[in-house]
């Protein structure tokens, strides 16, 4: 039988359905020098955000077949590296994006009604509702640079509050937007390397992006 290690936490529910095909062994918080020291035992291994497998490791891996990210993407893993050596990298890119969406949209709620101050201030004994009322978002706009799954979601939820939708991202085609009944949101770049919006700047601004190489920061 194969044998996975998981040296991330993850939920109990993964590890018993990768029990049913393979022998698990969890073992997290391992340094990495540690992890190449076992590695070599292992067809599969599990990991999170928590585990950086560097090309090291993956040549340690001398059994290793496939990688698997129980998350969005695949940054902590030296992706070319286990290319070279046929291992499959793998994620799961589906598995937060309603949580990070709402998580998102709670913050843009709260800052708009100053609930961290006016939790802030009811706790010290104030209760200064004037100061704290704050401002719809019915008919704001917001801009949501990163119209990923993540980033579509948070556009389809606050277009549903009411809300008047821009967006930015240089690898999605025309027509997804349009879709979402979202605006294009059209950037220029300064010679200070500086970015210069030609729409109207948003009242709320969602980011759900990532660090790219410098041939894409063009």
């Amino acid at each position: 039988m194969s044998k996975v290690l998981v040296s991330d936490p993850i939920n109990q529910t993964g590890i018993d359905i990768l029990s049913q095909v393979a022998t698990v062994d969890v073992k997290t918080g391992l340094k990495p020098e540690e992890l190449v020291q076992i590695i070599g035992e292992y067809d599969a291994l599990m990991i999170r955000s928590g585990t950086r497998v560097t090309e090291e490791i993956i040549a340690a891996g001398t059994n290793l077949k496939i990688i698997g990210r129980a998350g969005v993407g695949v940054d902590n893993v030296d992706v070319p590296a286990a290319t070279r050596k046929g291992i499959v990298v793998v994620n799961s890119p589906q598995g937060n994006t309603i949580a990070a969406a709402e998580h998102a949209l709670a913050m843009m709620m709260s800052l708009s009604r100053y609930i961290p101050d006016a939790n802030a201030s009811v706790k010290s004994g104030g209760w200064d509702r004037k100061t704290y009322v704050g401002a719809e978002v019915y008919k704001k706009t917001i801009g949501i640079v990163g119209l990923g799954k993540i980033g579509s979601h948070v556009a389809k939820v606050s277009k549903a509050m009411g809300m008047k939708l821009l967006a930015f991202d240089p690898f999605i085609l025309q027509n997804v937007p349009n879709k979402l009944a979202v605006n294009w949101w059209i950037w220029i770049y300064c010679c200070n390397n500086q970015t210069i919006s030609l729409c109207t700047f948003p009242k709320l601004l969602n980011l759900h992006i990532s660090s790219m190489p410098k041939d894409w920061q063009r």
